[in-house]
């Protein structure tokens, strides 16, 4: 059985479907946003304030790549798919399941993206942010789950329905 890795936006429960999928698989749960904040000893805010964006997207990169895990659900930030090196490692341990949610639904979910720490460049919306975004989780995604319209709860049946129905992962 492959690692299980969450990327879609900011806003689509990659932590929260993944933690509840983790404990329903009996796998190891990892937020790569957690293991960058621990290793840097900062916030992922004040690690964008500090050493800017490019150089953060390196830090994540690094990370993201040396993620070292077997039998785990893998919820990295969704900056991620910026980081070439991360994906590719990704690729190679796990299948990876975009949650994808329309623009409307993630901007009612996300109140405040800057408090949020969503890595935005100086003057971008988040509008463009999320189309520049969407065309790199297509990319890389092997599973898409579109959660519009349905709850969490329904969301994480879909994901362990398809997970399923591909013998990706057994009851």
């Amino acid at each position: 059985m492959k690692n299980i890795i969450f990327i879609g936006m900011p806003a689509v429960g990659k932590s929260t479907i993944g933690v509840v999928a983790a404990k329903h698989l009996g796998y190891n749960f990892i937020d790569t946003d957690l293991l960058i904040q621990e290793k840097e000893k900062r916030l992922l805010k004040d690690i964008i304030a500090q050493e800017g964006l490019e150089e953060f997207l390196k830090i994540e990169d690094r990370i993201n790549a040396g993620v070292s895990a077997e039998r785990s659900v893998i919820a990295p930030g969704g900056s991620v798919v910026y980081c070439e090196n991360a994906m590719r490692h990704y690729k190679e341990i796990g299948i990876i399941v975009y949650l994808k949610a329309s623009f409307e639904t993630i901007s009612t979910r996300l109140k405040n993206a800057k408090k949020r720490g969503v890595v935005l460049r100086e003057n971008q919306t988040l509008e463009e942010l999320y189309h520049e975004r969407t065309v790199l989780f297509e990319k890389y995604a092997d599973i898409t789950i579109c959660e519009d319209g349905i709850g969490l709860e329904d969301t994480f049946e879909l994901v362990l329905n398809t997970l399923k129905d591909r013998r990706i992962v057994t009851d």
